[in-house]
């Protein structure tokens, strides 16, 4: 199964800064970049659940032109999950005890549905209101993508992945994504990464990859159009390079064979999820040439199905 929360960490802890910017004006306002610090395997109780976790991306910050500090506090949600307001509260306190500074809380819900947008958790009694524990919400379904597009941002080139959009509109959402990262001033491991978090969050059937192949060929140039095609297929290159090396390693054919094959399981498990002993099986049969070709055409398998498809007829 894909790790929601850990891909959401590493962009957000990644380009914190970027993401604050572009999605928290306001906070940017008063929060110095340069003093950020992120505390390492930070615990937080949680007793409605009675044991403790990490949380998501817990921020050290100084206020601009100040020596005083705060904590920015970021949970992100891919589901929805009931009490979460309770849930945060008690996340707040805790570091907020803990650090004896404040904490900004910002609550980042990444689920498709268009929900009710709930930002604060409140203990009331008939005679008076006891708590009102507001946080801030970002939903990225009520937000547009193409508010974002032409923002020379990398975690509004990821996040745009997944805003509101129509069905009919997801084939040009990836290609405008992409489109922006190649503007992007970033290393080639962070675009690397930042292109598989797009197509883990926006993966088109066979359908939807005809006309983004169309689109692109109709509204890129020849320069932007190139780049992205290298986004779309780095992670193919990659596998068949870290293949070499095992087999440089171990000094024998069949150790590149053996890593190519590593590296296509490694693939099918980030895309479809645990792969069966069966599938598994078969994509170990397979020669040296098959490898290639499977690697070629997974870029356009859209299920596991489509995996198991191409399997039986090879």
């Amino acid at each position: 199964m894909i790790d929601h929360d850990g891909l959401f960490k590493k962009l957000l802890t990644t380009f914190f800064a970027d993401f604050v910017e572009v999605f928290l004006p306001e906070l940017a306002e008063y929060l110095d970049p340069a003093s950020l610090e992120f505390p390492d395997k930070e615990l937080i109780g949680d007793p409605a659940v009675d044991k403790r976790r990490h949380t998501d991306v817990l921020v050290k910050a100084r206020f601009h032109r100040q020596g005083a500090f705060f904590l920015v506090h970021l949970e992100h949600q891919a589901q929805g999950p009931p009490h979460f307001g309770r849930r945060f509260f008690n996340y707040f306190a805790r570091l907020h005890e803990e650090h004896e500074l404040p904490v900004y809380p910002i609550a980042l819900f990444s689920y498709p549905v268009m929900r009710a947008k709930p930002d604060v958790y409140q203990v009331k009694f008939p005679d008076r209101e006891v708590l009102r524990f507001q946080y801030r919400v970002i939903q990225l379904s009520r937000l547009k993508w193409r508010d974002f597009a032409q923002r020379l941002s990398p975690t509004a080139a990821a996040l745009m992945a997944r805003m509101g959009m129509s069905p009919q509109e997801r084939p040009r959402v990836k290609l405008e994504c992409l489109r922006l990262l190649t503007r992007l001033r970033v290393s080639p491991g962070h675009a690397h990464f930042l292109s598989g978090f797009i197509d883990t969050y926006l993966r088109l059937n066979p359908q939807e990859n005809l006309i983004f192949k169309a689109q692109a060929d109709t509204l890129l140039n020849r320069t932007e159009r190139t780049k992205v095609m290298e986004l779309t297929t780095s992670w193919k290159e990659e596998g068949r390079e870290q293949g070499r090396q095992q087999g440089r390693q171990e000094g024998r054919a069949e150790g590149w064979q053996e890593g190519q094959v590593q590296v296509l399981l490694r693939q099918l498990r980030r895309r479809f999820g645990p792969v069966p002993p069966p599938i598994k099986a078969k994509v170990q049969a397979l020669s040296t040439g098959k490898l290639e070709d499977l690697a070629e055409a997974l870029l356009d398998f859209s299920s596991r199905a489509d995996l198991e498809r191409w399997l039986r007829k090879h």
